[in-house]
């Protein structure tokens, strides 16, 4: 049986479609003072699956989950599985000042504690944090389910490979994961401090035998189709910079993948205001830019 919240509705139903299961109703709604009604409609199954990311508005859709995972332990649930495909909170994993609180850890207390039995979300910004919970939980790529969508819809009928593009070393991981999919090249941007006062953003030519963060060579993006690749795009700031420089070292087109698409303050019109032509982000989170579906890989992580 697959329930999902209201923040992720559409993704529940294809999962459901996906594995040919049940679709659970959820009934919610808000009492005029503000507090929430949620009602599980239905026969509850031994074995349920509950999906419900936890972006904007983070609070409500936090406190629904909680609401849906011990109603359905009330109602008699062996085990139910929790499918975060974005977990808000994530990026507080430690107290980086004092007195902070350590919001990733509050959360998954929470969710373990109002009764769930194993944990799956995609891409957490900090793995670590799976390690607050007790119970199994599973953190699992989305980057096959984009590269696949990037193989059909963007270089379907062209022979000429992509660059991928991550716009920090952090993000290469990611880069490089879409790169051994599609067959192509992948690269970094870093930052090079040229004086006391200067730092210049550069292109690492991976390509190279030496990776050194100098190596820059500019006939490997001079021309091409780039790529830029992340996990979360927030406000946008660090992927209009990528931008402007692959347009500075000669590429070609630009386009932007994400997995998680929160796109705050105008990022999508920063973004495109730079001159990317599409954003394509995951159903992670729902807005204008998700294109790519995740019900596929979360049906398979559920056939596990």
């Amino acid at each position: 049986m697959i329930i999902g919240g209201s923040a992720s509705q559409d993704l529940a139903a294809h999962v459901a479609k996906e594995l040919d299961e049940e679709l659970c109703y959820v009934e919610t709604k808000k009492f005029p003072d503000g507090e929430r009604y949620l009602r599980i409609a239905g026969e509850i199954e031994e074995e349920v699956t509950v999906i419900q990311s936890t972006g904007y508005p983070q609070d409500e859709n936090l406190m629904e989950l909680i609401f849906i995972i011990s109603t359905l332990k009330d109602m008699g649930a062996k085990k139910v599985r929790v499918v975060v495909p974005y977990m808000g909170y994530a990026r507080q994993e430690k107290r980086f000042n004092p007195g902070e609180s350590i919001s990733a850890k509050i959360i998954c207390g929470l969710i373990e504690s109002a009764g769930a039995d194993e944990f799956i979300t995609f891409n957490i910004h900090e793995e670590c944090v799976l390690n607050f919970f007790n119970i199994e939980a599973r953190n699992i790529s989305a980057m096959p389910a984009l590269a696949e969508y990037l193989n059909k819809k963007l270089f379907k009928k062209s022979d000429e490979k992509p660059l991928i593009v991550a716009p920090d070393k952090g993000a290469y991981g990611f880069a490089q994961e879409i790169s051994e999919i599609i067959g192509c090249d992948c690269t970094y941007l870093t930052k090079v401090r040229l004086g006391p006062d200067k730092v210049e953003t550069r292109i690492v030519d991976v390509r190279c035998d030496s990776e050194s963060e100098n190596t820059v060579n500019i006939d490997s993006v001079k021309g091409m189709h780039a790529v830029i690749v992340d996990d979360i795009i927030a406000t946008g700031g660090t992927i209009v910079n990528a931008i402007n420089i692959l347009k500075q070292y000669g590429a070609s087109s630009v386009d932007v993948c994400c997995v998680h698409p929160i796109l705050t303050n105008n990022g999508a019109t920063r973004i495109y205001e730079a001159g990317a032509n599409k954003i394509i982000g995951t159903n992670s989170l729902s807005s204008d830019t998700s294109r790519v579906s995740l019900a596929k890989s979360i049906a398979d992580a559920l056939r596990q």
